[in-house]
């Protein structure tokens, strides 16, 4: 993805996904809802791609072609490769996957959030550190907390 360093300064944050399924668990249920974040602008995809890793531990990556069947509107990203994601970057997300199952990888843009970053940016302000925090860590706190009341 060529972009002008200006227009970057409007640039939401950027995340990724790497999401795992087994063979039998991919319904496509996930998809339209993915497409529907794009519709309404809160996201932009980046990058979206596929890989299967073997019981051998092989990585072959699958197109998208391949997975979609017209009814999820995945095929609409197709194709879509910013060059963020180098062959290290595969690799990483690779170990991360059990053999025998196959993973999406996402990029996205935070499209949301453009407006409030790019007025922090502006104001000098830099961000310094982010981070995640899992819903299952979430609902185990929430439970503890109840518990304590």
């Amino acid at each position: 993805m060529t972009q002008d360093p200006n227009d970057a300064q409007d640039t939401g944050p950027i995340d990724y996904l790497v999401v795992e399924f087994t063979s039998d668990a991919m319904t496509g249920e996930a998809f339209p809802l993915l497409v529907d974040l794009v519709d309404r602008g809160i996201v932009r995809v980046l990058d979206l791609l596929v890989l299967r890793k073997e019981d051998d531990g092989t990585v072959t990556g699958l197109e998208l072609d391949e997975l979609a069947d017209g009814s999820t509107g995945l095929e609409i990203f197709s194709g879509a490769q910013s060059g963020l994601l180098g062959h290290e970057d595969l690799a990483e997300a690779a170990e991360a996957v059990e053999p025998g199952r196959t993973a999406a990888v996402l990029v996205y843009e935070n499209v949301w959030a453009a407006p409030f970053a790019s007025a922090l940016r502006r104001g000098g302000a830099q961000l310094v550190a982010s981070g995640r925090i899992p819903v299952q860590a979430v609902l185990a706190a929430l439970d503890a907390a109840e518990t304590t009341s």
